[in-house]
């Protein structure tokens, strides 16, 4: 079955819940292409995420996240991943709420550290390093994360569980 005409499907949630891995999955098993905001923005700048916030700052970064963004939601029928701090801007959030299915992927702070810690991809954390530090950044975008359409807990689910529940979501618009 292809969903051409339905609307986006986009996945929130912090760095580290996996919206790049189950964007992927959904991807095959809707028949929709997917897009990863960040995987967009490097393209485009020829820089990694976290060259971007070293070379030209976090406002930049968030400057290029915002028109990109945008202008994938503008588009049809597309799985978006957003970079784990993009809802949390009003101007995406409110497109992603007008033009398409939002999905939470919440995931516990232990969980999301243990997966997380030894990647030096992730600029928000580059300083410290530490589960304190993350849980900070949650505790500020919880309650944004919460006006997405739907949340899963991840907790003790895998990849191949939260995929089968998107698609069960998505399938009943």
């Amino acid at each position: 079955m292809s969903y051409i005409l339905k609307k986006n499907l986009v996945l929130t949630g912090m760095m580290g819940v996996g919206k790049s891995t189950i964007g992927k999955l959904l991807s095959k098993k809707l028949n929709m292409q997917f897009k990863d905001v960040d995987k967009v923005i490097e393209n485009k700048t020829s820089l990694t995420i976290n060259e971007i916030f070293l070379k030209k700052g976090e406002d930049f970064f968030r400057e290029i996240e915002e028109k990109e963004s945008l202008r994938l939601l503008e588009k049809d029928g597309l799985i978006i991943a957003l970079g784990g701090g993009a809802f949390v801007n009003s101007n995406i959030r409110k497109k992603v709420k007008k033009l398409s299915v939002s999905i939470w992927l919440d995931l516990n702070s232990k969980f999301i550290f243990q997966r997380i810690k030894k990647n030096k991809k992730r600029p928000l954390l580059n300083n410290s390093q530490s589960e304190k530090n993350l849980e900070e950044i949650l505790k500020k975008r919880k309650s944004i994360y919460s006006l997405a359409n739907h949340r899963i807990n991840c907790n003790y689910k895998n990849k191949y569980e939260i995929t089968k529940i998107i698609k069960k979501i998505y399938e009943g618009i």
